[in-house]
């Protein structure tokens, strides 16, 4: 194999890794010049999502699901992988919306921070409390 063969495959597998990287890091980053408002260091110290501060100090939406069963899916679209299930009255922490496939003429998908990041279609899921910011 040639010395340019070499280099290139190495080029090509950096660039990969950097771009995975980049996918698996960017919620944690989309949040930089956000003020939500407030003083997290108010809350008590064993805050957890559900009161709307992470141990953190980020603060995220709070909801609770209204579908019998909801797919939390990897996209904003219903095509996308099924990351996991949530169920009726299940509370979630949401921490940006944004626009996605329109399921049942509602176009907005929340991003929930529960374990893992999914997404779930708004249409299924009602808000409470202070309303989820932009992506």
């Amino acid at each position: 194999m040639s010395l340019r063969s070499v280099l290139t495959r190495v080029a090509i597998t950096s660039a990969a890794g950097a771009l995975i990287t980049s996918v698996a890091v960017a919620p944690a980053l989309a949040d930089d010049d956000w003020d939500g408002g407030g003083d997290p260091a108010a809350g008590s110290a064993g805050s957890d999502q559900h009161d709307g501060w992470d141990q953190g100090g980020q603060h995220y939406s709070q909801g609770v699901v209204t579908a019998g069963e909801l797919l939390l899916r990897s996209a904003p679209n219903r095509g996308s992988q099924v990351i996991r299930v949530v169920h009726r009255g299940e509370r979630v922490s949401i921490f940006c919306k944004t626009p996605g496939q329109s399921v049942q003429g509602n176009n907005l998908w929340y991003l929930l921070t529960d374990g893992t990041w999914a997404w779930g279609s708004a249409r299924y899921i009602k808000t409470t409390g202070t309303p989820p910011r932009w992506c």
